[in-house]
């Protein structure tokens, strides 16, 4: 796994989980890598034999043009996350949208039209944008705290899906009365003083909220919780998302209880 920084990350100790489960001698660890030195040491770790890679922040764009072949939901996406090696030639892929989709099925959610409220304009907020623009009928509200960062992700995606209904709404102004779907795709959360983005008596029975931030409950998923939502944090889409570069990297069915377990526990000691 490549980033900068990259000490945080808990794909190391689900990844290790899930290679010891599989009885698969391989070894999955972390690199920290400043943007400046990407490109000689991502052709490094091709010569020395890596036949994988995740991609974190802030490499997910940067390493896009130094690919060999790209998968067209990461060319569309203009972002990597996970890097399959074969004969020395690099193949990116982006697993987020399906990480994202499989965390929100498993809470219920089934793809038909809808709306729904994208709080964030960033890599996350696009994954996300991108995998619900699929279901014909949807609606997107993308908020954000810079209003032009949204815009930009709604002319992306407008681009990209033409038949979508995506538009922007200042944050301040976010409305969740017709919404089945809100999703926080900031960082908003991660510290334990972090403020609610929205009024937590807009969330509403039927509503199902999905916090992408992992390391913690966040205030807006206890607040959602008492409002009789259905809410989860982001571990689950770190999880499916994590599995399908398995199964991409190995060509097998990811082992996902010793995996979850793996991460559960990397939450609680970190």
């Amino acid at each position: 796994m490549i980033g900068h920084p990259i000490a945080h990350s808990l794909s190391p100790a689900m990844h290790t989980a899930a290679l010891e489960a599989l009885r698969c001698d391989a070894l999955y660890t972390s690199f920290e890598v400043p943007p400046r030195f990407l490109k000689p040491i991502l052709r490094a770790l091709v010569l020395a034999g890596v036949e994988g890679l995740n991609v974190t922040v802030p490499l997910k764009e940067a390493v896009l043009p130094l690919m060999d072949r790209l998968h067209p939901t990461a060319r569309a996406m203009g972002a990597v996350n996970t890097i399959v090696v074969h004969g020395r030639q690099t193949i990116g892929y982006n697993t987020d949208g399906v990480g994202f989709v499989r965390a929100v099925k498993e809470l219920g959610w089934r793809p038909r039209a809808s709306c729904a409220v994208v709080l964030g304009a960033g890599g996350a907020a696009r994954a996300v944008a991108w995998e619900l623009s699929r279901v014909a009928g949807s609606c997107i509200a993308i908020a954000n705290r810079h209003p032009a960062r949204a815009r930009r992700l709604v002319r992306w995606l407008s681009r990209q899906r033409p038949r979508a209904c995506v538009c922007t709404v200042p944050l301040n102004r976010v409305s969740l009365g017709e919404a089945d779907l809100l999703v926080n795709a900031t960082t908003v959360g991660m510290r334990a003083d972090d403020d609610v983005l929205v009024d937590p008596r807009q969330l509403h029975r039927g509503l199902l909220v999905y916090d992408m931030v992992y390391h913690r409950e966040t205030l807006l998923v206890q607040a959602a919780r008492r409002r009789g939502c259905v809410a989860a944090n982001g571990l689950s889409m770190l999880l499916y998302q994590g599995a399908e570069s398995l199964r991409l990297w190995l060509r097998r069915a990811p082992p996902l209880a010793p995996m979850r377990r793996a991460l559960i526990q990397a939450v609680k000691s970190d």
